[in-house]
């Protein structure tokens, strides 16, 4: 078994450091390419991983091929492999917007499909990956993709007509808890800690509410309400979030990103 990326940027690199890292595969079943020389050479000796020089030589080698392209960059990949993907390859997409009746247009033949939206806490193997498929890749086939998805974070079965949902949800926000936790540490610097010890406290905090949402199985609102003891100091900063309209603004936020994912 050999797997194969064509793309070699963040969410790739996740991925193949996920799999070795749990054992999966060895350096020697996995090759990629990407589109400059100076990027295979650096991802091969960081992983120790295989390199091929052509979008074509990873397709026609590989058994699983990974395409971790942007979405516009799709419909060239597609055509650069599509005579070397036969019945039993299984084709990944990571890429956002791209269905999966859109990814078998491309290919104008029967194709083995996978489709993923992945997120970028994947390079801290806390990746959090949503899937779906097409109905020429089986039971144990799809199972074996989910495996590999888990070597790096949680992967959960989705219908299709949630992936949009995803991308706002999950997909994209990281870049939301990052801008929380930086305005948190903002303030935190303003009331006179030092900037290195106030991102740590105000990320450390998200990580273990987090983690409390996950493991309590409790209820967000049941959880605040534990935190908010009466004419307290947790009351009043909530107090200030919802004037300033933190829960809409963030539902608003996700809603924008759906939509725009809708429309790639």
């Amino acid at each position: 078994m050999t797997i194969g990326f064509i793309g070699l940027g963040n969410m790739a690199k996740a991925i193949i450091g996920g799999i070795l890292a749990k054992g999966l595969m060895g350096p020697n079943e996995i090759i990629g390419t990407a589109a400059t020389e100076a990027t295979r050479l650096k991802v091969s000796n960081k992983y120790g991983i295989q390199i091929r020089n052509s979008n074509e030589a990873v397709a026609k080698d590989a058994d699983i091929i990974f395409l971790a392209v942007k979405p516009q960059y799709l419909k060239v990949v597609i055509a650069d492999i599509m005579d070397s993907i036969d019945d039993n390859k299984i084709v990944v997409s990571i890429a956002a917007g791209k269905t999966i009746s859109w990814l078998a247009k491309e290919f104008e033949k029967p194709v083995k499909l996978v489709r993923v939206m992945p997120n970028t806490p994947a390079l801290v193997l806390e990746g959090c990956s949503a899937v779906c498929r097409n109905d020429l890749v089986d039971d144990n086939d799809y199972h074996f993709i989910i495996e590999l998805l888990e070597s790096f974070g949680k992967a959960y079965t989705v219908p299709e007509s949630m992936m949009d949902v995803v991308v706002g949800v999950s997909g994209s926000s990281p870049a939301y808890v990052f801008l929380f936790i930086e305005a948190m540490a903002d303030a935190a610097v303003a009331g006179g800690m030092p900037r290195k010890q106030a991102y740590e406290f105000a990320a450390q905090s998200v990580l273990g509410s987090a983690k409390m949402v996950l493991e309590t199985g409790k209820h967000p609102g049941e959880l605040k309400d534990m935190v908010c003891s009466p004419a307290g100091t947790t009351i009043e900063a909530v107090r200030v979030l919802e004037e300033k309209g933190f829960r809409a603004a963030v539902i608003d936020a996700v809603t924008a990103c759906i939509d725009k994912s809708k429309s790639l």
